[in-house]
């Protein structure tokens, strides 16, 4: 008798552990999403002070600049935005239970983010106007620049959770670290999606 009631008791205890953890785990995205919602209102503002500036601004570019060079940013906006679907697959494949096979693909995602801020860095050492030419200069830099900073801090996030992944059975019963820097990275695209069109597109 004595040891039914004990294990009823571990049951019980288990079970109310695994909830108290779908609790928490719940409560940190939700939070997450909020996070999400301030940073697109910071974007928001920026892409209408851009607009604004814009169609207000005579000359709009720099002395000696007629436009920017669509094909290489077009390039890497491409390996940017497939790399949600890599780490969409990623993510899937931690559901799985298919370890070696996410750590593969969330490591190819980091690679295409660094491939990103390097194809970044080469057009900026390349072009012919800086962050003080105008109010150009200034939005270019500044909004490509706040960019190139999530897309940083998401492959930084990235390497950090490939980190936990080799930690014995962290990944066993949740995984919402991974969920959210998915979430983050997926932002970052589509506010890129955004960035591109008005910066390279509309010029």
């Amino acid at each position: 008798m004595d040891s039914s009631i004990q294990t009823e008791t571990l049951h019980e205890t288990a079970h109310h552990g695994e909830a108290h953890s779908h609790d928490v785990e719940g409560t940190s995205l939700f939070g997450f999403i909020v996070f999400l919602l301030s940073e697109s209102v910071i974007f928001l503002s920026l892409f209408a002070g851009y607009f604004i500036m814009k169609t207000t601004t005579e000359p709009w570019l720099p002395a000696g600049v007629e436009g920017l060079e669509v094909r290489e940013p077009l390039i890497n906006t491409v390996v940017l935005v497939s790399s949600s679907l890599v780490i969409y697959f990623a993510e899937e494949a931690l559901k799985r239970k298919q370890l070696w096979l996410f750590r593969g693909l969330w490591l190819l995602t980091s690679a295409m983010g660094i491939y990103f801020l390097w194809g970044q860095a080469v057009e900026w050492s390349g072009l012919s106007f800086g962050v003080t030419d105008g109010m150009y200069g200034s939005t270019f830099y500044l909004l490509t620049g706040f960019h190139g900073l999530h897309v940083l801090t998401g492959v930084l996030l990235q390497l950090l959770m490939l980190g936990r992944s080799f930690l014995p059975r962290n990944y066993d019963t949740g995984h919402v670290g991974v969920t959210e820097v998915s979430l983050f990275w997926h932002f970052v695209d589509v506010i890129w999606i955004v960035l591109f069109i008005l910066i390279y597109i509309w010029q």
